[in-house]
Protein backbone atom coordinates (compact mmCIF):
# COMPACT_ATOMS: atom_id res chain seq x y z
CA UNK A 1 0.00 0.00 0.00
CA UNK A 2 2.97 1.96 1.09
CA UNK A 3 4.59 1.74 -2.46
CA UNK A 4 1.80 2.18 -4.14
CA UNK A 5 0.94 5.86 -2.44
CA UNK A 6 4.19 6.81 -3.12
CA UNK A 7 3.79 6.07 -6.60
CA UNK A 8 1.44 8.12 -7.09
CA UNK A 9 2.56 10.57 -4.83
CA UNK A 10 5.49 10.49 -7.85
CA UNK A 11 3.61 10.92 -10.75
CA UNK A 12 1.38 13.56 -9.35
CA UNK A 13 4.41 15.73 -8.34
CA UNK A 14 5.73 15.36 -12.01
CA UNK A 15 2.86 16.60 -13.22
CA UNK A 16 2.81 19.80 -10.98
CA UNK A 17 6.62 20.61 -12.16
CA UNK A 18 5.85 19.78 -15.57
CA UNK A 19 8.45 17.26 -16.21
CA UNK A 20 5.57 15.17 -17.84
CA UNK A 21 1.67 15.14 -19.15
CA UNK A 22 -0.53 12.78 -16.96
CA UNK A 23 -3.77 11.01 -18.14
CA UNK A 24 -6.10 8.91 -16.69
CA UNK A 25 -8.37 6.47 -18.39
CA UNK A 26 -9.89 3.32 -17.71
CA UNK A 27 -8.72 3.82 -13.67
CA UNK A 28 -5.05 3.73 -15.10
CA UNK A 29 -2.43 6.80 -14.77
CA UNK A 30 -0.50 7.47 -17.96
CA UNK A 31 2.68 8.92 -17.68
CA UNK A 32 4.78 10.40 -20.53
CA UNK A 33 8.20 12.30 -19.74
CA UNK A 34 8.29 15.08 -21.98
CA UNK A 35 11.25 15.64 -24.42
CA UNK A 36 11.71 19.33 -23.92
CA UNK A 37 15.29 19.03 -25.54
CA UNK A 38 13.86 20.78 -29.18
CA UNK A 39 13.42 23.88 -27.16
CA UNK A 40 16.88 23.62 -25.56
CA UNK A 41 18.89 26.74 -26.73
CA UNK A 42 16.01 29.05 -28.20
CA UNK A 43 14.05 32.22 -26.74
CA UNK A 44 11.88 35.01 -27.15
CA UNK A 45 11.00 38.15 -26.24
CA UNK A 46 8.90 41.43 -27.48
CA UNK A 47 10.93 44.61 -27.78
CA UNK A 48 9.03 48.15 -29.78
CA UNK A 49 6.92 46.32 -31.46
CA UNK A 50 9.28 43.43 -32.48
CA UNK A 51 9.83 40.06 -31.66
CA UNK A 52 12.89 38.75 -31.48
CA UNK A 53 13.61 35.03 -31.79
CA UNK A 54 16.58 32.69 -31.44
CA UNK A 55 16.39 29.49 -32.50
CA UNK A 56 19.76 26.79 -33.19
CA UNK A 57 20.06 23.11 -34.36
CA UNK A 58 19.05 20.60 -36.90
CA UNK A 59 16.75 21.84 -38.99
CA UNK A 60 14.27 20.15 -37.59
CA UNK A 61 15.16 21.59 -34.40
CA UNK A 62 14.88 25.17 -35.87
CA UNK A 63 11.19 24.54 -37.26
CA UNK A 64 10.16 23.08 -34.21
CA UNK A 65 11.75 25.80 -32.23
CA UNK A 66 10.50 28.52 -34.63
CA UNK A 67 6.67 26.93 -35.05
CA UNK A 68 6.56 26.00 -30.97
CA UNK A 69 8.15 30.06 -29.63
CA UNK A 70 5.50 31.58 -32.74
CA UNK A 71 2.36 29.76 -32.77
CA UNK A 72 -0.29 32.55 -32.02
CA UNK A 73 1.90 34.50 -34.79
CA UNK A 74 1.74 31.53 -37.44
CA UNK A 75 -1.98 31.08 -36.53
CA UNK A 76 -2.92 35.12 -36.91
CA UNK A 77 -0.91 35.50 -39.95
CA UNK A 78 -2.41 32.33 -41.49
CA UNK A 79 -5.70 33.19 -40.72
CA UNK A 80 -5.47 36.57 -42.30
CA UNK A 81 -3.85 35.98 -45.29
CA UNK A 82 -6.58 33.28 -46.21
CA UNK A 83 -9.19 35.85 -47.24
CA UNK A 84 -6.91 38.24 -48.04
CA UNK A 85 -5.29 36.69 -50.63
CA UNK A 86 -8.75 34.86 -51.61
CA UNK A 87 -9.75 38.60 -52.17
CA UNK A 88 -7.24 39.74 -54.11
CA UNK A 89 -5.98 36.84 -56.63
CA UNK A 90 -10.00 35.51 -56.52
CA UNK A 91 -8.27 32.14 -55.43
CA UNK A 92 -8.91 30.37 -52.02
CA UNK A 93 -6.87 29.07 -49.84
CA UNK A 94 -7.04 24.88 -51.13
CA UNK A 95 -5.39 26.70 -54.60
CA UNK A 96 -2.15 27.89 -52.41
CA UNK A 97 -2.32 24.62 -50.71
CA UNK A 98 -2.22 22.35 -53.78
CA UNK A 99 0.35 24.70 -55.91
CA UNK A 100 2.37 24.20 -52.53
CA UNK A 101 1.86 20.47 -52.32
CA UNK A 102 2.32 20.18 -56.55
CA UNK A 103 4.44 22.38 -57.66
CA UNK A 104 6.83 23.93 -54.93
CA UNK A 105 7.21 20.88 -52.21
CA UNK A 106 8.76 18.33 -54.52
CA UNK A 107 11.71 21.05 -55.68
CA UNK A 108 12.56 21.79 -52.18
CA UNK A 109 15.84 20.85 -50.92
CA UNK A 110 15.54 18.52 -47.88
CA UNK A 111 17.41 20.43 -44.80
CA UNK A 112 14.06 22.93 -45.91
CA UNK A 113 11.16 20.54 -45.82
CA UNK A 114 12.47 19.46 -42.52
CA UNK A 115 12.76 22.76 -41.21
CA UNK A 116 9.07 23.16 -42.62
CA UNK A 117 7.99 20.01 -41.12
CA UNK A 118 9.39 21.23 -37.52
CA UNK A 119 7.39 24.38 -37.67
CA UNK A 120 3.95 21.93 -38.11
CA UNK A 121 5.19 20.11 -35.51
CA UNK A 122 5.89 23.05 -33.05
CA UNK A 123 2.91 24.87 -33.76
CA UNK A 124 0.66 21.74 -33.45
CA UNK A 125 2.33 20.92 -29.73
CA UNK A 126 0.76 24.49 -29.21
CA UNK A 127 -2.39 23.54 -30.06
CA UNK A 128 -2.62 25.25 -33.82
CA UNK A 129 -3.89 22.88 -36.35
CA UNK A 130 -2.28 23.51 -39.88
CA UNK A 131 0.23 20.89 -42.14
CA UNK A 132 2.73 21.52 -43.79
CA UNK A 133 1.00 22.78 -46.93
CA UNK A 134 -0.16 25.72 -45.04
CA UNK A 135 3.09 26.48 -44.26
CA UNK A 136 4.88 26.26 -47.47
CA UNK A 137 1.74 28.48 -48.94
CA UNK A 138 2.87 31.01 -46.35
CA UNK A 139 6.32 30.75 -47.63
CA UNK A 140 5.52 30.76 -50.92
CA UNK A 141 2.40 33.76 -51.18
CA UNK A 142 4.54 36.38 -53.29
CA UNK A 143 5.77 34.41 -55.69
CA UNK A 144 2.31 32.40 -55.72
CA UNK A 145 -0.02 35.04 -55.91
CA UNK A 146 1.73 37.61 -57.53
CA UNK A 147 4.05 35.85 -60.28
CA UNK A 148 2.06 32.26 -60.78
CA UNK A 149 -1.20 33.69 -60.85
CA UNK A 150 -0.68 36.48 -63.73
CA UNK A 151 0.88 33.24 -65.78
CA UNK A 152 -2.24 31.45 -64.87
CA UNK A 153 -4.39 34.16 -66.23
CA UNK A 154 -2.16 34.87 -69.46
CA UNK A 155 -2.45 31.30 -70.07
CA UNK A 156 -6.82 31.61 -70.21
CA UNK A 157 -6.76 34.77 -72.24
CA UNK A 158 -7.43 36.89 -69.13
CA UNK A 159 -6.41 39.97 -67.70
CA UNK A 160 -4.64 39.06 -64.56
CA UNK A 161 -6.10 39.37 -61.38
CA UNK A 162 -2.72 40.20 -59.48
CA UNK A 163 0.49 41.69 -60.82
CA UNK A 164 4.08 41.81 -59.50
CA UNK A 165 4.64 44.13 -56.57
CA UNK A 166 6.45 46.96 -56.40
CA UNK A 167 7.01 47.63 -53.13
CA UNK A 168 10.15 49.41 -50.40
CA UNK A 169 12.83 51.96 -50.46
CA UNK A 170 16.73 50.71 -50.02
CA UNK A 171 20.27 51.28 -50.53
CA UNK A 172 24.00 50.19 -49.73
CA UNK A 173 26.88 52.53 -50.21
CA UNK A 174 30.93 52.01 -49.18
CA UNK A 175 34.40 53.62 -50.05
CA UNK A 176 34.21 57.03 -50.16
CA UNK A 177 30.47 57.85 -50.53
CA UNK A 178 30.08 56.76 -46.60
CA UNK A 179 31.83 58.16 -43.65
CA UNK A 180 34.26 55.43 -42.55
CA UNK A 181 34.23 54.04 -45.86
CA UNK A 182 32.64 50.88 -44.71
CA UNK A 183 29.48 49.64 -45.75
CA UNK A 184 26.27 50.92 -44.65
CA UNK A 185 23.11 49.19 -45.51
CA UNK A 186 19.36 50.27 -45.37
CA UNK A 187 15.86 49.45 -46.06
CA UNK A 188 11.74 50.17 -45.65
CA UNK A 189 9.55 47.37 -46.30
CA UNK A 190 6.15 48.77 -48.17
CA UNK A 191 3.41 46.35 -48.14
CA UNK A 192 -0.34 46.10 -47.51
CA UNK A 193 -1.15 46.75 -43.45
CA UNK A 194 -2.92 43.32 -43.31
CA UNK A 195 0.51 41.49 -44.03
CA UNK A 196 2.49 44.16 -43.19
CA UNK A 197 1.53 44.76 -39.68
CA UNK A 198 2.60 41.07 -38.76
CA UNK A 199 6.19 41.36 -40.64
CA UNK A 200 7.68 42.03 -37.18
CA UNK A 201 10.32 39.54 -36.60
CA UNK A 202 13.38 39.66 -35.51
CA UNK A 203 15.01 36.01 -36.34
CA UNK A 204 18.50 34.77 -34.97
CA UNK A 205 19.24 31.61 -36.57
CA UNK A 206 22.37 29.42 -35.45
CA UNK A 207 21.93 26.41 -37.96
CA UNK A 208 23.54 23.27 -37.92
CA UNK A 209 25.29 23.89 -41.01
CA UNK A 210 25.99 26.82 -42.91
CA UNK A 211 26.12 30.15 -41.23
CA UNK A 212 24.54 31.98 -38.20
CA UNK A 213 22.07 34.68 -39.82
CA UNK A 214 20.11 38.10 -37.88
CA UNK A 215 17.38 38.85 -40.03
CA UNK A 216 13.64 40.37 -40.25
CA UNK A 217 10.69 38.27 -40.76
CA UNK A 218 7.38 37.15 -41.04
CA UNK A 219 5.95 34.19 -38.53
CA UNK A 220 6.14 31.08 -40.14
CA UNK A 221 8.82 31.90 -42.97
CA UNK A 222 12.22 30.30 -43.12
CA UNK A 223 12.89 33.44 -45.39
CA UNK A 224 13.00 37.20 -44.69
CA UNK A 225 10.70 37.69 -47.49
CA UNK A 226 11.36 41.31 -47.43
CA UNK A 227 15.02 40.40 -47.25
CA UNK A 228 17.28 42.42 -44.58
CA UNK A 229 19.68 40.46 -43.16
CA UNK A 230 23.39 39.65 -42.60
CA UNK A 231 25.35 36.37 -42.21
CA UNK A 232 28.29 35.23 -39.72
CA UNK A 233 30.65 35.49 -42.36
CA UNK A 234 29.79 39.24 -43.57
CA UNK A 235 27.35 38.56 -46.11
CA UNK A 236 24.94 41.64 -45.88
CA UNK A 237 21.50 41.53 -48.27
CA UNK A 238 18.68 43.40 -48.83
CA UNK A 239 16.35 44.20 -51.94
CA UNK A 240 13.81 45.81 -53.51
CA UNK A 241 11.06 44.08 -56.17
CA UNK A 242 11.11 45.26 -59.63
CA UNK A 243 7.81 46.43 -60.30
CA UNK A 244 5.74 45.73 -63.97
CA UNK A 245 7.30 42.92 -63.97
CA UNK A 246 6.14 38.83 -65.78
CA UNK A 247 7.45 35.84 -66.34
CA UNK A 248 7.18 32.77 -64.13
CA UNK A 249 8.62 29.21 -64.27
CA UNK A 250 6.72 26.39 -62.32
CA UNK A 251 9.69 24.01 -63.00
CA UNK A 252 11.85 26.29 -60.76
CA UNK A 253 12.85 26.22 -57.01
CA UNK A 254 10.87 28.45 -54.87
CA UNK A 255 12.10 31.86 -54.25
CA UNK A 256 11.76 31.78 -50.90
CA UNK A 257 13.97 28.64 -50.28
CA UNK A 258 17.19 30.17 -52.29
CA UNK A 259 17.18 33.28 -50.72
CA UNK A 260 17.55 31.57 -47.36
CA UNK A 261 20.16 29.25 -48.82
CA UNK A 262 21.84 32.07 -49.67
CA UNK A 263 21.85 33.83 -46.74
CA UNK A 264 22.91 31.01 -44.69
CA UNK A 265 25.45 29.10 -47.19
CA UNK A 266 26.79 32.33 -48.68
CA UNK A 267 30.77 33.21 -48.52
CA UNK A 268 30.95 36.20 -50.86
CA UNK A 269 28.86 38.10 -53.45
CA UNK A 270 29.50 35.29 -56.00
CA UNK A 271 28.45 32.68 -53.91
CA UNK A 272 24.62 34.64 -53.07
CA UNK A 273 24.42 34.72 -57.06
CA UNK A 274 25.20 31.84 -58.01
CA UNK A 275 22.39 29.99 -55.57
CA UNK A 276 20.13 32.46 -55.82
CA UNK A 277 20.54 31.73 -59.74
CA UNK A 278 20.39 27.72 -59.48
CA UNK A 279 16.66 27.02 -60.33
CA UNK A 280 15.66 30.23 -60.18
CA UNK A 281 12.02 30.10 -61.42
CA UNK A 282 11.51 34.23 -61.79
CA UNK A 283 9.28 34.58 -58.13
CA UNK A 284 9.65 37.86 -56.49
CA UNK A 285 12.07 39.33 -59.04
CA UNK A 286 14.10 41.80 -57.32
CA UNK A 287 16.85 44.05 -57.38
CA UNK A 288 19.34 42.50 -54.55
CA UNK A 289 21.49 44.77 -53.06
CA UNK A 290 24.67 42.20 -51.47
CA UNK A 291 27.67 43.42 -49.33
CA UNK A 292 30.68 41.47 -48.25
CA UNK A 293 31.66 43.48 -45.00
CA UNK A 294 35.07 41.31 -45.38
CA UNK A 295 36.55 43.12 -48.61
CA UNK A 296 34.20 46.36 -48.73
CA UNK A 297 32.51 45.49 -52.21
CA UNK A 298 28.82 45.81 -52.85
CA UNK A 299 26.69 44.84 -55.78
CA UNK A 300 23.23 44.87 -57.52
CA UNK A 301 22.40 41.89 -58.35
CA UNK A 302 19.21 42.25 -60.61
CA UNK A 303 17.41 38.90 -61.04
CA UNK A 304 14.16 38.78 -63.10
CA UNK A 305 13.49 34.95 -64.51
CA UNK A 306 15.70 34.74 -68.15
CA UNK A 307 17.56 38.52 -67.37
CA UNK A 308 19.69 39.14 -64.62
CA UNK A 309 23.29 41.25 -64.52
CA UNK A 310 25.57 42.37 -61.89
CA UNK A 311 27.46 45.47 -60.75
CA UNK A 312 29.84 45.74 -58.35
CA UNK A 313 32.10 48.50 -56.71
CA UNK A 314 34.09 48.99 -53.75
CA UNK A 315 33.73 52.49 -53.88
CA UNK A 316 30.14 53.39 -54.80
CA UNK A 317 26.46 52.97 -54.18
CA UNK A 318 23.20 51.16 -55.14
CA UNK A 319 19.64 51.69 -54.43
CA UNK A 320 16.29 50.48 -55.13
CA UNK A 321 13.30 51.76 -55.19
CA UNK A 322 11.00 49.12 -57.62
CA UNK A 323 12.83 50.42 -61.11
CA UNK A 324 14.41 47.73 -63.40
CA UNK A 325 18.20 48.91 -64.14
CA UNK A 326 19.15 46.38 -67.17
CA UNK A 327 17.63 47.94 -70.62
CA UNK A 328 16.99 43.90 -71.85
CA UNK A 329 15.41 42.76 -68.97
CA UNK A 330 13.31 46.43 -68.82
CA UNK A 331 12.48 45.64 -72.93
CA UNK A 332 11.79 41.81 -72.30
CA UNK A 333 10.35 41.28 -68.92
CA UNK A 334 8.55 44.36 -67.50
CA UNK A 335 6.13 46.62 -68.45
CA UNK A 336 7.42 49.71 -66.79
CA UNK A 337 7.30 52.89 -67.81
CA UNK A 338 10.48 54.86 -67.15
CA UNK A 339 9.32 58.16 -68.65
CA UNK A 340 6.20 58.60 -66.52
CA UNK A 341 8.11 60.94 -63.70
CA UNK A 342 5.26 60.87 -61.37
CA UNK A 343 5.67 56.83 -60.90
CA UNK A 344 6.11 56.12 -57.28
CA UNK A 345 9.07 54.27 -58.64
CA UNK A 346 10.30 57.06 -60.37
CA UNK A 347 9.84 59.33 -58.03
CA UNK A 348 11.99 57.79 -55.24
CA UNK A 349 14.54 57.43 -57.39
CA UNK A 350 14.72 60.65 -58.29
CA UNK A 351 14.58 61.23 -54.33
CA UNK A 352 17.68 58.75 -54.18
CA UNK A 353 20.43 59.97 -56.32
CA UNK A 354 19.43 63.76 -54.62
CA UNK A 355 19.93 61.96 -50.88
CA UNK A 356 23.41 60.11 -52.75
CA UNK A 357 24.78 63.41 -54.16
CA UNK A 358 23.71 65.38 -50.71
CA UNK A 359 25.15 62.99 -48.20
CA UNK A 360 28.32 61.45 -50.50
CA UNK A 361 31.23 61.11 -47.48
CA UNK A 362 28.35 61.12 -44.91
CA UNK A 363 26.64 58.29 -44.84
CA UNK A 364 26.18 56.90 -41.50
CA UNK A 365 23.83 55.04 -39.55
CA UNK A 366 22.27 58.03 -38.67
CA UNK A 367 22.23 59.11 -42.49
CA UNK A 368 20.54 55.69 -43.21
CA UNK A 369 17.85 56.01 -40.43
CA UNK A 370 17.12 59.40 -42.18
CA UNK A 371 16.89 58.47 -45.85
CA UNK A 372 14.47 55.28 -44.62
CA UNK A 373 12.28 57.70 -42.68
CA UNK A 374 12.15 60.47 -45.41
CA UNK A 375 8.88 61.85 -46.21
CA UNK A 376 9.55 64.40 -49.43
CA UNK A 377 7.92 64.30 -52.52
CA UNK A 378 10.60 64.37 -55.20
CA UNK A 379 8.21 64.85 -57.57
CA UNK A 380 5.95 67.75 -56.84
CA UNK A 381 8.73 69.11 -54.21
CA UNK A 382 6.98 68.93 -51.16
CA UNK A 383 7.41 67.26 -47.56
CA UNK A 384 4.48 64.88 -46.85
CA UNK A 385 4.65 61.50 -46.81
CA UNK A 386 2.38 59.18 -49.74
CA UNK A 387 3.41 56.92 -52.59
CA UNK A 388 6.16 58.79 -53.81
CA UNK A 389 8.05 59.46 -50.90
CA UNK A 390 10.63 57.27 -49.79
CA UNK A 391 9.21 56.26 -46.83
CA UNK A 392 5.67 55.94 -48.01
CA UNK A 393 1.83 55.93 -46.06
CA UNK A 394 -0.85 55.69 -49.17
CA UNK A 395 -3.96 55.62 -46.33
CA UNK A 396 -3.04 59.40 -46.03
CA UNK A 397 -2.15 60.18 -49.84
CA UNK A 398 -3.59 63.98 -50.96
CA UNK A 399 -3.26 62.87 -54.71
CA UNK A 400 -7.13 62.64 -56.41
CA UNK A 401 -7.15 59.53 -58.53
CA UNK A 402 -5.29 56.07 -58.54
CA UNK A 403 -1.71 55.84 -59.93
CA UNK A 404 0.69 53.39 -59.98
CA UNK A 405 0.16 50.08 -58.27
CA UNK A 406 -1.86 51.37 -55.06
CA UNK A 407 -5.67 52.23 -55.38
CA UNK A 408 -6.37 55.83 -53.55
CA UNK A 409 -6.06 55.49 -49.94
CA UNK A 410 -5.44 51.86 -49.93
CA UNK A 411 -4.42 50.84 -46.69
CA UNK A 412 -0.80 50.36 -47.25
CA UNK A 413 2.50 51.89 -46.76
CA UNK A 414 6.07 51.91 -44.93
CA UNK A 415 5.61 49.25 -42.08
CA UNK A 416 9.19 49.19 -40.86
CA UNK A 417 12.34 49.92 -41.11
CA UNK A 418 16.23 48.82 -40.70
CA UNK A 419 19.28 49.80 -40.77
CA UNK A 420 22.75 47.85 -40.68
CA UNK A 421 26.89 49.42 -40.84
CA UNK A 422 29.98 47.45 -41.28
CA UNK A 423 31.16 47.21 -37.65
CA UNK A 424 27.48 46.44 -36.53
CA UNK A 425 27.25 43.39 -39.46
CA UNK A 426 30.93 42.49 -37.76
CA UNK A 427 28.92 41.89 -34.23
CA UNK A 428 25.97 40.45 -36.32
CA UNK A 429 23.64 43.51 -35.21
CA UNK A 430 20.93 45.86 -36.76
CA UNK A 431 18.88 48.82 -35.86
CA UNK A 432 14.92 48.45 -36.47
CA UNK A 433 12.07 50.39 -36.04
CA UNK A 434 8.50 49.33 -36.25
CA UNK A 435 5.62 50.99 -37.80
CA UNK A 436 5.94 54.03 -40.23
CA UNK A 437 7.87 56.48 -39.11
CA UNK A 438 7.31 59.18 -41.39
CA UNK A 439 3.20 59.07 -40.83
CA UNK A 440 1.03 59.02 -37.46
CA UNK A 441 0.47 55.59 -36.14
CA UNK A 442 -2.26 53.94 -37.99
CA UNK A 443 -5.35 53.05 -36.39
CA UNK A 444 -7.45 50.76 -38.04
CA UNK A 445 -10.57 51.39 -36.99
CA UNK A 446 -10.70 55.38 -37.70
CA UNK A 447 -9.76 54.00 -41.03
CA UNK A 448 -12.52 51.83 -41.65
CA UNK A 449 -14.63 54.27 -40.49
CA UNK A 450 -13.76 56.72 -43.11
CA UNK A 451 -13.34 54.20 -46.10
CA UNK A 452 -16.11 51.62 -46.05
CA UNK A 453 -14.77 50.00 -49.39
CA UNK A 454 -12.62 47.91 -47.10
CA UNK A 455 -14.69 47.10 -44.55
CA UNK A 456 -14.25 43.38 -45.80
CA UNK A 457 -10.56 44.09 -44.05
CA UNK A 458 -12.43 44.43 -40.49
CA UNK A 459 -10.77 41.65 -38.73
CA UNK A 460 -7.74 41.72 -40.40
CA UNK A 461 -6.21 45.24 -40.00
CA UNK A 462 -4.77 45.80 -37.08
CA UNK A 463 -3.21 48.49 -35.14
CA UNK A 464 0.30 49.61 -36.04
CA UNK A 465 1.66 51.87 -33.61
CA UNK A 466 5.48 53.03 -34.22
CA UNK A 467 8.16 52.30 -32.06
CA UNK A 468 11.53 53.42 -31.26
CA UNK A 469 14.67 52.27 -33.58
CA UNK A 470 16.00 49.65 -31.24
CA UNK A 471 19.39 47.15 -31.63
CA UNK A 472 19.29 43.77 -32.03
CA UNK A 473 22.23 41.36 -31.99
CA UNK A 474 22.49 38.15 -31.36
CA UNK A 475 22.34 36.02 -28.58
CA UNK A 476 20.20 38.65 -26.88
CA UNK A 477 17.54 37.11 -24.15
Amino acid sequence: MKRKLCLILVIAGLCIIGLSSCEKGSGNFHLTIENDSKQQGSNRFERNGWIYVHIEGSPEKLGYQHGYLLAEEINDLLRVMKPFLQHQSKRDWNFYRNASEQMLWPKMDKEYQDEIDGIVAGANAKGVKLDRYDIVAMNGFIELAYYYVPMLDKAKGQQASTKAPGNCSAFIATGGWTKDRRIVMGHNAWTDYVIGSRWNIIFDIKPKEGHRILMDGLPGVIASMDDFGVNSNGIMVTETTITSFFGFDPSGKPEFERARKALQYSNSIDDYVRIMLEGNNGGYANDWLVGDNKTGEIALFELGLKQSSVRRTKDGYFFGSNFPVDEKLLKTETTFDVNNKASSPNARRTRWEQLMTQYKGEIDIEAAKKFETDSFDAFVKKEGANERSLCGAVEISPRGVPEWDWPKYFPGGTVQAKVMDGQMAEKMQMQAAYGHPCAPDFIAEDFLKQHKEYEWMRGLLRDMKTGAWTQFVTGMK
